[in-house]
């Protein structure tokens, strides 16, 4: 009987402790999310079960999103990076709402964040080349109803490029 209720108790009372095993855990598979979890088990000197549980309370918990595989952009023929800042007309609650339903339905788009300042919004865009951001703008960005202006900016080189949260 005590086993039931102290199970039941955890269950319902249970607080995630995010501790510098579950930081280096998580840094583990940003690294490479394909590692098995013995591999894991031996970096973090855990058994696989112990690994196993962190693993599905941080994605319960919501640590961890998604698992994602990163594409090469050059085997793609995508390496055409463009951020572009985005002015709307007004900023009323539907236009912003408006806005930013339409650009979510936009393949090129790969991120969107809305900003304080001169523009409203900073777009990452991701093309074949200027023949296909033109047609980009021209058939896509402009035909959202509300914006005043945009700003674009072409990537020179890529320096860096991570989606790795350190701790």
């Amino acid at each position: 009987m005590f086993k039931f209720i102290f199970k039941h108790f955890n269950e319902i009372f249970s607080i995630m402790i995010f501790d510098t095993t579950d930081k280096k855990l998580l840094e583990y598979l940003q690294k490479d999310s394909k590692q098995t979890n013995k591999e894991l088990s031996n970096k973090l000197g855990l058994s696989v079960t112990a690994v196993y549980e962190r693993i599905k309370k941080l994605e319960k918990e919501g640590y961890i999103d998604s698992y994602i595989a990163v594409v090469n952009k050059e085997k793609v023929d995508r390496n055409f990076v463009v951020f572009c800042h985005v002015k709307l007309i007004q900023h009323s609650q539907e236009f912003v709402v408006s806005f930013e339903r339409e650009v979510k339905r936009i393949d090129e788009v790969l991120e969107c964040y809305h900003l304080s300042g001169d523009y409203d919004y900073l777009l990452k865009v991701i093309v074949k080349d200027m023949a296909a951001f033109r047609e980009f703008m021209v058939k896509k960005l402009t035909s959202i109803n509300h914006i005043g202006s945009t700003h674009s900016m072409f990537v020179i080189n890529e320096v860096k490029y991570s989606n790795t949260i350190n701790f």
